[in-house]
């Protein structure tokens, strides 16, 4: 096999890689946006289903990681180098005792969406049930978000 033959393959490996470290990364408490990687990748031509999924999976993988802090936060919360202030923490508390589980599907929001995942660890909401709900909000709005870019009708 040629280099020349194998340059689309790293090429989608390299995109797919970028957009899964991105979703990722935007959905644990890092100052990231996956959106713009996502559409980017559409509209170069990429399958949106693989994309979608990519995207997806990245982003619920990156919410299991603020699941864990919440499950440890009374170990970690305390640092001083903890990135959740405890302003967003009451917040999302808040919405956590309000509305239980079913906040979960708003764990795509910016700003609540994040803190929201931490506080589902923190009342150690059953891991299955967490992320089945965190994988229809962020798949769902992966799902829109493609069908806006790709003009689904």
């Amino acid at each position: 096999m040629s280099l020349t033959s194998l340059t689309p393959h790293l090429s989608a490996f390299t995109a797919y890689s970028g957009l899964f470290l991105t979703a990722f990364g935007a959905a644990t408490i890092l100052p990231l946006q996956s959106e713009a990687a996502l559409a980017g990748l559409l509209l170069a031509g990429y399958p949106p289903t693989t994309t979608l999924v990519i995207a997806s999976v990245g982003n619920v993988l990156g919410s299991l990681v603020n699941y864990w802090l919440g499950v440890k936060l009374e170990r970690f919360g305390k640092n001083k180098w903890f990135p959740v202030g405890a302003s967003a923490l009451e917040r999302a508390r808040g919405w956590y005792i309000r509305w239980g589980k079913w906040s979960l599907l708003l764990s795509w929001l910016p700003l609540v969406g994040d803190p929201l995942t931490l506080a589902a660890g923190i009342f150690r909401e059953r891991l299955l049930t967490f992320t089945l709900l965190v994988l229809i909000a962020k798949a769902g709005r992966y799902i829109v978000l493609g069908a806006m870019v790709m003009n689904w009708t």
